[in-house]
């Protein structure tokens, strides 16, 4: 799956709460009106002011973006200004394209609904807001592409009394990881499942789900799809609400979580997070103990599961305790090599892990 840190880069600063939610009717009288369904006036409008922000943010003027904000959101700006600032290297060459739009219409619905939902487009994509105040409100999706890293910046804008688009949220999200895009990570975990290697298949349909979904806050039928495929494979024994007994030889290990990262050198490893004991905390102390000790983790884990060699390029373990990193040790597959079988992993329980980012 993703990299802790790019899963963390999601920013939700708005007014507005967005959940997943199951394609089932809405409670009230909002409306969507799709790109294809909108006057010129109203899409060269909202085009216009989408491609002004988005050119703020590509040049990182973040107070010029900040003024083109509601003021719910301008007056905590500081997670949008983080963003921009991240931005600004990775698509100040991009050429920028406006890939979807709606306009979403709840002007009707009364003050006090806790749920509205937007039906866009055919095939149907459906967005679901919880105490959405009365208004309109747009989505835009805007690509960055043709850079090493290309992006995509999902903005949610609010229509005031005067008739101007401002800001009211912000997303961003990679369009690839590891040179590849969500329809490759979907092909190829297809294949891992087909194998079958449920583990590789589970980490690359997060991954492919990630890439597709622009918000992670959205329901269409080919996301649906996605989902079911994901959730049929869903292996067990994943450091989850349980963590993960790895044994070695002589040694039991409590790995907390499991994740993939791209955050070291661009390729797709497996970065896998464990808690020593006392004993194995003090041998950490000792460089040539710490990489023995790390080294059998990862040949334990590979026996278990060989699959994941032809998955990753490498695996990423850390060992932690509390917020603290004790030691970390990178390697790639071809330099893992295990000279003994080793015994089997199983789970034991313990204190709820968060492994995978939090789910919408």
């Amino acid at each position: 799956m993703l990299s802790s840190l790019s899963r963390k880069r999601l920013l939700f600063l708005v007014l507005l709460t967005f959940q997943l939610v199951a394609l089932y009717p809405c409670a009230f009288g909002a409306s969507c009106t799709t790109q294809s369904q909108m006057t010129s006036a109203q899409r060269e409008s909202l085009i216009n002011t989408v491609r002004i922000m988005a050119m703020q943010i590509q040049v990182g003027d973040a107070q010029g973006l900040r003024a083109l904000t509601i003021p719910a959101v301008a007056a905590d700006f500081g997670g949008i200004m983080d963003s921009v600032v991240r931005l600004k290297p990775l698509i100040q060459q991009a050429a920028i394209t406006v890939d979807t739009l709606y306009i979403l219409d709840a002007s009707t619905d009364p003050a006090a609904a806790q749920r509205t939902d937007f039906y866009c487009g055919s095939p149907v994509v459906v967005l679901t807001f919880a105490d959405l105040p009365p208004g309109t409100y747009a989505l835009a999706v805007v690509h960055a592409t043709g850079v090493p890293q290309p992006h995509q910046l999902s903005l949610i804008l609010s229509k005031t009394h005067d008739n101007r688009w401002m800001l009211a949220g912000f997303f961003d999200k990679p369009m690839t990881e590891a040179g590849h895009d969500g329809l490759w990570y979907w092909v190829s975990a297809r294949k891992f499942a087909q194998a079958p290697s449920s583990w590789a298949a589970w980490f690359y349909y997060r991954q492919a789900a990630f890439l597709l979904d622009p918000l992670d806050l959205m329901s269409s039928p080919n996301l649906q799809k996605l989902q079911h495929e994901t959730d049929d494979v869903h292996p067990g024994g994943l450091p989850v609400t349980d963590t993960l007994t790895l044994k070695t030889p002589g040694e039991a290990f409590a790995v907390t979580a499991i994740d993939t990262t791209t955050e070291f050198g661009g390729a797709l490893d497996l970065e896998v997070h464990y808690t020593p004991d006392a004993a194995q905390a003090a041998q950490l102390r000792d460089p040539m103990q710490a990489r023995k000790q790390v080294t059998e983790i990862m040949q334990a884990l590979l026996i278990q599961h060989p699959d994941l060699r032809d998955a990753f390029h490498g695996l990423w373990v850390r060992a932690d305790q509390g917020t603290n990193s004790l030691f970390a040790l990178e390697l790639p597959m071809d330099s893992i090599v295990a000279s003994r079988t080793l015994p089997s992993a199983v789970a034991s329980p313990s204190q709820h892990v968060a492994v995978f980012p939090p789910q919408p």
